[in-house]
This record gives C-alpha cells, structure tokens and sequence, in this order.
C-alpha cells in the first residue's frame, strides 16, 4: 500500500471539527497568499492561473463559514465592533450555531457584552468561552457562582479575579488561591 494511501484512510478515519475558527485562519492565511502571489515576479500565465486557484478556495472557505453561521463576515464585523450594542450582539448571538466557536468568543469578548447573553455562554461546549464569561465583568454574579463550582474545569480562578465577583464568593476563591499557592 502507498503512503498516499495510508494517509487518505487515516485522515478519513479520523473525522476532524473544522469549526469556524479553523475556517477563518484557513481563508486569512488564503488571503495572505493570494497578496504575495499578487506582487510575486512569475510569469503572467502562471500568476494568474494561481491567483485563480486561490480565489476559489476563499470563496470556498466563505461558504463553509456561511453555513455554520448564515452571513458570517457581517456578523463577525459587528460582534468585533466596540461600538455595537448589546441588542445587536444579543440579535447575533440568538442566531449562533453551536459549532461557531470562534463568533462565540469573539461575542464573550465584547467590552458591552449583556449579561443575558454572558449567561447564555456559561454553558457553551468550548471552554474559551466559559473562560470568557468567568472572567468578564459584565457576568451576573449566581452565573459565576456557578462557574466558581464547576469541579469539571479550574474556572474559580478566574471568578476569584473578576471585579463583578460577590465579595464573600470572591474572599473564599482567595482563601483557596492561598491554599494551593506553593509554601
């Protein structure tokens, strides 16, 4: 058997997410290719037939991220603006696909992310996410409560740090940090 072959059925066997984070980087780093290639001294023949080849594959890729999240860059350009408000960012979080990993990090993230929304995220599968709501300030204190007792993952940490901790919450996730700290 060749090794071509061995690879296909081992990639095949294995399924990979390919998650909104993975398409992203893909079609930037598609882009960035398509610069160079752009201002590369190569034949014209040969520059055009490549940049053709990689207009393709970000069109592609901007499909992929289309049907994880319909109309993904213009939710993705609002989610990222600091100056859209939190019913725009809870709109675009009401339509998120639970596979759109990175739309959901970049929505934690928000400096006006509402509280609803933050509560919403405690519980999303990847865990950038909930480390995003442990530690934002925005984030209802009995949501961090919560977090704060996940035995599951180490988010106390965060919650001990967050300025929107309860006082009594936050002095006993202290309390712990001095306990675990090394003597």
């Amino acid at each position: 058997m060749a090794v071509a072959d061995i690879r296909t059925k081992k990639f095949a066997a294995r399924k990979v997410f390919r998650g909104t984070q993975l398409i992203f980087g893909e079609r930037k780093h598609l882009l960035e290719v398509l610069h160079s290639i752009q201002s590369a001294k190569i034949p014209p023949a040969r520059k055009q037939n490549e940049m053709r080849q990689l207009k393709k594959l970000i069109t592609a890729r901007t499909e992929d991220l289309n049907q994880i999240t319909p109309a993904w860059d213009r939710k993705f350009k609002r989610a990222q603006n600091p100056k859209s408000a939190a019913q725009d960012l809870l709109r675009i979080a009401s339509s998120l696909s639970a596979k759109d990993y990175l739309m959901a990090r970049v929505l934690t993230e928000h400096a006006e992310a509402p509280p609803e929304l933050l509560e919403r995220m405690a519980s999303h599968p990847y865990s950038a996410v909930r480390e995003n709501v442990a530690r934002h300030p925005r984030t209802p204190p009995e949501v961090l409560r919560k977090l704060a007792e996940r035995t599951t993952e180490p988010l106390w940490f965060l919650v001990a740090c967050n300025p929107s901790t309860p006082s009594d919450l936050r002095e006993r996730l202290r309390a712990r940090m001095r306990e675990a700290a090394p003597k």
